[in-house]
């Protein structure tokens, strides 16, 4: 049976749900394997090997030709699967980010899915969300939303009975409560006939729009080289099949197409490596920074603590009532919870001795939610003629809404507020009024008894000692931000760890103080005490004036702002409002401080990992690149043709992507300190030691080359030496990139990197010694001498600066500044 308290059976939201379609305005299209692939051909690394082809197939050579096509095909599906691997991890993280909806099912709240919702829903509109989808409020309630995105107009609407009862999808819950019924959803919703939609894709990072542009000049580049090379060929050789060959070998070896590829499929991969963390990226970007984290604001209700409330404590100022105390709590809270302390005032209520509160007895009149300027709520009910009013908040406000107290009965207040937060409770106070019909209805004029204290236990996460532990290792600083008292705030650091040492800052001081002067303070204070939203962004701008890169987490309307203040901003994920999520860069899915530190890892993982495949993919471009022109320009023999640089790129793609994007993190990156936030990932140190190791391996595959050649050793047969040694070099290069002292060269961990070197040596072992690839490539078998000389080279020159590495007292690559 469904009714506005009932809402909806399961079976009745089934068939809804058949009859109507989900809520959802359209549905994202991922990409297909058909777009992936459209995609990839205009890439010009496919251009030219498509063209090297075609000109093989042109010239009569139809068995290099088809192999080119063939390679061409295997390089392209390797795009396309690793492609369509980044699109399954944006599509899973969409499904993470999919916004839910608190709804009124077989008479439970329960949290559900926004695109589950049907016509006929009972909903609880929560101040901070976006209103899932058009409705009638059914509730005598009041509430404010603010429907800019449909009416263009920045000042909240009222809807509440008897005036405006429409709600509409996409506009915001501004302030109140109540419950509303669903009348349209998806496209039938206003918004949704206006055809707004999400494309819930990942933006691109600022490094991936630089690398693109990057990659565009270097095609344009290898395009003029390219015809210079053709045209010299023709004009001087008078070969222009030689000549062409040689430009698109140049070509091909000159792009490092794997820049946009490797990012894409790091920032893909990475974050739904953080989703599995209990961490979504809503903005790539901040992959970059997660590792520069130098200061950590955290909420303590929640992220520290389980935010699972219970009522442990009720004291009332007559020391016999407190059965009193309890009952006005639960009228003065919402008949339909979501916020924790209003389920737990509600379940003890129900546990009272004499058959527990029966809110059916009761009619509720009015809801006067909690404002910046009153931290307490306010309801009115009607019984038997009378007006019940119930407040309950923050104890300071309620005291000022009884003017009526004494002296004596402050100060008795006082003394077991202090004992009751110092013993690391939450703690609201409660009070009541009773008014006939002829009394005024205004707040304003209502006189309010002080009733009592409910204290609530918010237990400490389990996990959080030993991230804090972790997190400090890592030099980072944690800073504890709460509502609490003073008291409640010391205890709960206390017992977490944290250093309380410098006493606690309060909200009110935060609001007085000059910047400067809170500068100062924030020098050594980490725990604050009753600071409200507004007073957050102050305090992140004052610890950036610091020095300070600030990560914070927040989940109310009021947020917002500091949200998007901090270099990373954390929303929560279960108890974070919509506004609180779009401006946040990452949400915490659940809400757990120590999913945070295991973000800030893996962000350094990521960081770490994705710099040495950059590193990778320009070391291993050097030698490519000059063993297709220096031969040339030196007058020796081609070494390198389209085909060799083919089955090149099939070793760098996988390498560059999928085998360092899951190189384990090293063991000692969380003892080290925060990278600097200006520090490129791939600056000019980088670029200088990538340059390096590759120009070392051309040296040695150059010489063993030009020297093998000059001996008189045929053409065949010192193309597969030199070649043996290019791929060899190659593997060990990235085994070396790869490398970690912490991290033994064997273990399990590396296990992708070894199968794919495995590959390569099979694949090289092919052409060398399958007589009819040995002719495609134009490579002769070898023998065990000039074999053992080239690998020798090739594990000298590719695998020297594991030794510097090794036996350096410092990294060889020290952060920039």
């Amino acid at each position: 049976m469904s009714g506005p308290t009932h809402g909806l059976t399961q079976a009745e939201a089934d068939q809804g749900l058949e009859e109507f379609g989900p809520n959802s305005m359209a549905v994202v299209q991922d990409r297909s394997v058909l777009r992936i692939l459209v995609g990839t051909l205009k890439e010009p690394m496919f251009l030219f090997m498509l063209s090297a082809a075609a000109l093989y197939l042109v010239v009569g050579d139809l068995a290099e030709g088809a192999f080119l096509v063939l390679a061409a095909c295997v390089s392209m599906g390797l795009v396309i699967f690793q492609d369509a691997r980044s699109e399954r991890a944006l599509h899973a993280l969409r499904d993470l980010a999919a916004p839910h909806a608190h709804v009124i099912r077989d008479g439970q709240t329960r949290l559900i899915p926004a695109d589950q919702l049907v016509p006929g829903d009972v909903v609880i509109p929560n101040p901070g969300e976006r209103f899932p989808a058009d409705a009638d409020l059914i509730s005598d309630h009041l509430l404010m939303m603010d429907e800019a995105v449909l009416t263009g107009e920045s000042a909240p609407a009222t809807k509440a009975l008897g005036q405006d009862v429409a709600l509409f999808s996409g506009t915001l819950v501004v302030s109140g409560e109540g419950l509303a019924v669903v009348t349209q959803t998806g496209g039938n919703t206003q918004i949704g006939m206006i055809g707004t939609a999400l494309s819930g894709e990942i933006e691109q990072t600022p490094l991936q729009v630089s690398t693109g542009r990057l990659v565009i000049w270097l095609s344009f580049g290898a395009l003029v080289i390219c015809l210079a090379i053709v045209a010299a060929y023709g004009l001087l050789r008078g070969d222009w099949l030689a000549g062409g060959l040689a430009g698109l070998t140049a070509a091909i070896a000159l792009l490092p197409e794997e820049f946009p590829l490797v990012l894409a499929v790091f920032l893909a991969m990475g974050s739904q490596r953080l989703a599995q963390h209990h961490v979504l990226v809503r903005r790539a970007a901040v992959v970059e920074t997660l590792g520069a984290i130098t200061l950590l604001c955290v909420d303590k209700t929640g992220t520290l603590t389980q935010n699972q409330m219970q009522v442990t404590q009720v004291w009332s100022l007559d020391e016999t009532q407190h059965d009193d105390v309890l009952r006005v709590g639960a009228l003065a809270s919402a008949v339909h919870p979501i916020d924790p302390m209003d389920k737990a005032i509600q379940a003890a209520a129900k546990s009272l001795a004499n058959g527990g509160l029966k809110l059916a007895d009761f009619t509720l009149k009015h809801v006067s939610p909690l404002v910046p300027q009153r931290l307490a709520v306010i309801q009115s009910w009607q019984l038997e003629g009378h007006t019940i009013w119930a407040t309950k908040g923050a104890p300071e406000a309620v005291i000022h809404l009884c003017p009526g107290l004494s002296p004596k009965a402050r100060a008795r207040i006082e003394t077991e507020l202090d004992a009751m937060a110092s013993s690391g409770l939450r703690v609201l106070a409660c009070a009541q009024a009773k008014t006939d019909r002829q009394t005024s209805s205004k707040i304003e004029d209502v006189r309010f008894e002080f009733v009592g204290l409910l204290g609530f236990i918010d237990p400490l996460r389990e996990d959080v000692p030993a991230a804090l532990a972790e997190a400090r290792q890592a030099g980072i600083q944690i800073a504890m931000i709460t509502g609490d008292l003073t008291a409640t705030a010391l205890a709960i650091a206390k017992a977490a760890g944290l250093d309380v040492d410098a006493g606690v800052l309060t909200g009110q001081e935060i609001e007085d103080l000059s910047p400067e002067a809170l500068q100062a303070r924030l020098a050594h204070v980490r725990i604050f005490a009753r600071v409200r939203p507004e007073a957050k962004l102050k305090l992140i701008l004052a610890f950036q004036a610091l020095g300070h890169v600030v990560a914070m987490t927040g989940d109310g309307v009021n947020d917002a702002p500091a949200l998007e203040a901090a270099h990373v901003g954390i929303a929560m994920g279960q108890r974070g409002t919509d506004v609180a999520r779009e401006a946040a860069d990452l949400v915490l899915l659940d809400d757990s401080f120590a999913s945070i530190i295991s973000g800030v890892r893996l962000g350094r993982r990521i960081f770490a990992n994705l710099r040495k495949a950059l590193g990778y993919v320009l070391a291993i471009h050097i030698p490519i690149a000059g063993l297709a022109l220096l031969p040339i320009l030196l007058g020796l023999p081609p070494m390198l043709f389209p085909m060799h640089i083919v089955v090149m790129e099939l070793m760098i793609d996988p390498i560059s992507s999928l085998v360092f994007e899951a190189e384990p993190s090293e063991a000692s990156a969380m003892v080290q300190p925060p990278r600097a936030l200006k520090e490129p990932l791939f600056g000019m140190t980088q670029m200088a030691w990538a340059a390096l190791q590759g120009l070392v391996l051309l040296g040695g595959v150059l010489g063993l080359y030009f020297w093998v050649v000059s001996t008189g050793i045929p053409e065949t047969t010192a193309r597969s030496m030199g070649y043996v040694c290019l791929v060899t070099g190659n593997v060990t290069l990235a085994l070396v990139d790869g490398y970690e002292p912490s991290i033994g060269p064997f273990d399990r961990r590396h296990r992708l990197l070894w199968i794919v070197a495995l590959l390569v040596t099979s694949t090289l072992a092919a052409i060398l010694y399958v007589p009819w690839l040995g002719g495609i490539f134009k490579m002769a078998p070898l023998g065990g001498e000039d074999l053992s000389l080239a690998l020798g080279v090739a594990f000298l020159a590719g695998g020297w600066s594991v030794v510097v590495r090794f036996f350096a007292k410092r990294p060889v690559l020290q952060p920039e500044t």
